[in-house]
């Protein structure tokens, strides 16, 4: 039988209610996880139009769950974690394939990797300090949207066309971790905020 007051002390999440789970956004983060799966296969496979079609879709939930949360009120706490891991498990598994498909991107997937990994583990340390999480902006879902859109671009030219314009990928892929890594220093900006305010209150 599961224990769950020793999984609410492992996750760090005080009063959690598991109905709230439960719900059309946390659902929709869960399914961005499950569509990794897909759309790895598919892309080391070079099934590279199925593979943009589940990167389409995987978008679209990402979209819609915060969203949806606001609308229908059912913004919740496992909501707050679940989002950016299912965020972040998607942009580092993208950017893995894409790096072992398509060598002229590895430089930028690899900071764009070093970016997730940092808020990966900024995030985790936020919410075991303070019990709290840091919510999306909206500069770090431009840099996330327009991180989708040109990997879309290069994986359809690819696909259609057998074209890899080292151009074009450089131009998207320097705007995209430039996009990145603006939003990582003004994440970094509001995490030694939380720090300081944290501490100053105990």
């Amino acid at each position: 039988m599961i224990n769950k007051e020793k999984i609410k002390s492992f996750l760090s999440i005080p009063n959690l209610d598991f109905r709230e789970i439960f719900n059309i956004p946390n659902a929709l983060s869960i399914v961005r996880i499950f569509l990794i799966i897909p759309f790895v296969i598919n892309t080391m496979d070079e099934n590279y139009l199925k593979a943009v079609e589940i990167l389409f879709w995987s978008g679209v939930t990402d979209l819609l769950d915060g969203f949806l949360a606001r609308i229908l009120n059912q913004q919740t706490k496992f909501g707050e974690i679940i989002d950016p891991i299912a965020d972040k498990l998607t942009l580092i598994s993208i950017m893995v394939c894409l790096g072992i498909k398509f060598k002229s991107v590895v430089p930028f997937m690899l900071i764009l990797i070093f970016k997730e990994l940092i808020m990966l583990i900024a995030g985790a340390f936020i919410l075991k300090k303070t019990k709290k999480t840091i919510k999306a902006k909206w500069y770090g879902k431009l840099g996330t949207a327009f991180f989708y859109f040109s990997i879309s671009v290069i994986v359809i030219m690819k696909a259609l066309w057998e074209i890899e314009n080292k151009f074009l990928t450089d131009t998207l892929m320097i705007i995209t971790s430039l996009l990145m890594l603006q939003a990582l220093i003004r994440y970094a900006i509001e995490f030694v905020s939380i720090v300081h305010v944290n501490k100053c209150n105990n």
